[in-house]
């Protein structure tokens, strides 16, 4: 997993991760903190073991670590994190020893991870495990939340 740690020591990931828990310090919506980046990671992971899909565990881990970095963006410039996560992410990746293609196939699954994607595993993969991540049926703000009733997960499953 050096890669992956390459990933979260980067300079300019680190400051966007900075960047979003300082937005989200009062907020009592789910956030898009470590707890969130990993869960995602790991429900990913079992996905992929469950389905065979034979997707290596650096590129999950990488996918699930980058795929709200763009949130920053989304507080201050008012772009949709999912774009802004596009821009930002192909640098770092770069740097941490990814190769174009694998760049390509985290930030096609990062660009789209707001839709359910049927092209590739990897964007299935982040748009499932995303939501799967969330705890609704628990959490004590859910009739305030924004989320419709059909998307949130109101059940335990995976």
């Amino acid at each position: 997993m050096e890669r992956i740690n390459r990933i979260w020591n980067h300079p300019e990931y680190q400051k966007h991760f900075n960047s979003i828990t300082g937005y989200e310090a009062d907020r009592v919506f789910c956030k898009h903190d470590m707890s969130h980046i990993l869960d995602v990671a790991r429900i990913m992971w079992i996905l992929n073991e469950k389905e065979q899909l034979h997707i290596s565990e650096e590129l999950i881990y990488a996918t699930a670590l980058l795929h709200d970095i763009g949130r920053a963006l989304q507080y201050s410039e008012k772009i949709e994190h999912e774009v802004a996560g596009g821009k930002i992410a192909p640098a770092i990746l770069k740097d941490a020893g990814f190769a174009e293609e694998q760049i390509q196939q985290i930030v096609g699954a990062i660009a789209n991870h707001r839709k359910e994607v049927r092209e590739t595993s990897l964007g299935s993969l982040l748009y499932r495990a995303d939501k799967l991540s969330r705890d609704c049926f628990c959490c004590k703000v859910r009739n305030e939340c924004y989320w419709p009733d059909e998307k949130k997960n109101l059940e335990i499953k995976i």
